[in-house]
């Protein structure tokens, strides 16, 4: 336990007197270096967990969670009627594809994916994200395109688009690509600009007939309530149709979700440095507070205060600069990265420069996710680390002897 006496002594150390400015200079930045070290740490953490999250929610909005493709056979109909997952959402049959598209002076490569009118509706990104036009409209030669695109094009709601597929066309004069003509009847966001700029949608009938396929061709896309549970869905699904290609999610987007989560661990390691780093001007303060300080200690161990207490004494010191420099830093932390969006398009204003680009990070808005848990992870590590700090130096000047200390004064 810390006695009244022992608080009271820290707590006059922790308020250097006029001739000790340089120390307080030091116990400064001590403070802001913990402080911004833990604030940089949770900003940085919260905005590569609002990445992950953001990037995911679009991906598994957008995407199927598992899809079904059949090798040489159509897929069985006895076998979809066997899938009975306690965490299955929702089932749809789809025919994707890639193909150009053409408008006037304008050639892009895109991929199209062909879905029924009432089953493209069950893909939550696009049902909520239409911008202009509506899916009731959504019907044959009717496209469905993304704002970016149609930025690109430069065309809006009832203009006509050219598609043309790797599929040849016999004619007199040999083989040709097939082409056929669309009338947009919407427009739609995800919120990712790779998915805007790049996909467009049919209705199934004329994904097949652009790419002369047959129903079966046709894939099943499988949604879960739980996307996280997908190894253990995937796993028991396979099970079922075994003469079909299986995969997830997961498995499409493993080397990048696996490069985030490298590119996070490795970030969180070297801003936390910067508290240790931090932590070296606590003993570098607390050293010099205890030189400062040897006749004080001499005189207090000469009136029997103990070894023990003086640690304690500048123990509590630097215990006390931490634990305040931690709470501010969390503090700070948690509201830049609460109106991080904001700061964000101030410093676009200011300095009237794009920071946050779309097209290079896919994202309309810079994503943040506070993880609490995180948070006091990095706080307990912290008040740790300068824990640690003030260690040595509060062991040092207890073992000051006070004969030595007093001899010359």
């Amino acid at each position: 336990m810390i006695s009244g006496l022992e608080k009271k002594i820290a707590l006059r150390y922790l308020r250097p007197k006029r001739k000790e400015g340089f120390l307080k200079i030091i116990s400064i930045f001590s403070f802001l270096g913990i402080a911004l070290g833990v604030a940089v740490l949770i900003i940085v953490m919260s905005v590569m967990n609002g990445f992950r999250t953001e990037l995911l929610n679009k991906i598994l909005g957008f995407n199927a969670h598992i899809i079904i493709k059949p090798y040489d056979k159509a897929i069985n109909f006895n076998d979809i009627s066997k899938l009975n997952l306690a965490n299955l959402s929702e089932s749809i049959f789809s025919i994707s594809g890639e193909g150009i598209l053409i408008n006037k002076e304008t050639t892009k490569g895109i991929l199209i994916r062909g879905y029924e009118k009432e089953d493209i509706s069950k893909i939550e990104v696009i049902n909520k994200g239409i911008i202009k036009g509506s899916l009731n409209d959504f019907n044959n030669k009717s496209v469905s395109i993304g704002k970016d695109l149609a930025i690109d094009l430069d065309v809006g709601i009832g203009d006509k688009i050219i598609i043309m597929s790797p599929s040849g066309v016999s004619t007199i004069i040999g083989n040709l690509p097939k082409q056929e003509t669309f009338l947009i009847s919407s427009i739609f966001t995800s919120g990712l600009s790779d998915f805007d700029k790049n996909i467009i949608f049919l209705t199934i009938e004329d994904t097949k007939n652009l790419f002369n396929v047959s129903n079966d061709d046709k894939f099943l896309e499988l949604f879960l309530k739980n996307p996280d549970q997908i190894e253990s869905s995937k796993k028991e699904i396979e099970r079922i149709f075994t003469n079909e290609y299986v995969y997830t999610w997961a498995d499409l987007n493993k080397s990048f979700f696996g490069a985030l989560k490298v590119e996070r661990n490795v970030m969180f390691i070297i801003l936390s440095l910067i508290i240790i780093v931090a932590a070296f001007n606590i003993i570098s303060g607390l050293t010099i507070l205890v030189k400062n300080k040897t006749k004080e200690i001499a005189i207090l161990r000469s009136l029997g205060v103990s070894k023990n207490s003086i640690t304690k004494i500048f123990f509590l010191v630097g215990f006390t600069i931490g634990t305040f420099a931690t709470i501010f830093g969390v503090i700070l932390g948690i509201l830049f990265s609460f109106y991080i969006e904001n700061i964000q398009i101030f410093f676009s204003n200011f300095f009237n420069l794009s920071l946050f680009p779309e097209e290079i990070y896919f994202l309309s808005q810079m994503p943040s996710k506070i993880d609490f848990n995180l948070i006091i992870l990095i706080a307990f590590c912290s008040i740790i680390v300068t824990s640690v700090a003030s260690l040595f130096p509060s062991i040092k000047a207890a073992n000051l002897d006070p004969i030595k200390a007093l001899k010359y004064e």
